[in-house]
């Protein structure tokens, strides 16, 4: 019996993490129309600009939020963006900037383009989490 309740125990700890795959955050609406990753205790959203076409700086906007959908203020957090296109590679600084963490670059909204967000906590902590920003949903 104490065999049971270990292994029903563990079933029921999997079942969370299976609820945040990606594929299920992309099934989701993102609240600032985005693309959502999990990120150890957080969610990033990361938001590109759709007409992007390289000539000029564009935003890049990353939001957090916890599990549950609720916005956690990004003060005290800094970090960058890395975006991997077929035209190259470009590494965005990201500052606070209110709800969220902002920078700018020159990037084209391209469907094949990669990116990776790395941040830094003011505990020191660091989380990232890969995005295909552009992938068609």
């Amino acid at each position: 019996m104490k065999r049971f309740a270990l292994i029903l125990a563990a079933l029921c700890a999997a079942t969370p993490a299976l609820a945040h795959d990606d594929a299920t955050l992309d099934a989701m609406q993102a609240p600032h129309g985005g693309q959502l990753r999990m990120a150890g205790a957080y969610h990033f959203e990361l938001v590109l600009a759709r007409d992007a076409r390289g000539g000029k700086p564009a935003p890049v906007k990353v939001y957090l939020s916890d599990h549950g959908g609720g916005k956690i203020a990004p003060a005290g957090a800094s970090g960058s963006v890395v975006l991997l296109a077929p035209a190259g590679k470009v590494t965005v600084p990201l500052a606070a900037a209110g709800d969220r963490l902002e920078g700018t670059a020159a990037y084209t909204a391209d469907p094949a383009t990669k990116a990776v967000v790395s941040l830094r906590f003011a505990d020191g902590r660091t989380e990232t989490a890969r995005f295909e920003p552009f992938k068609p949903r």
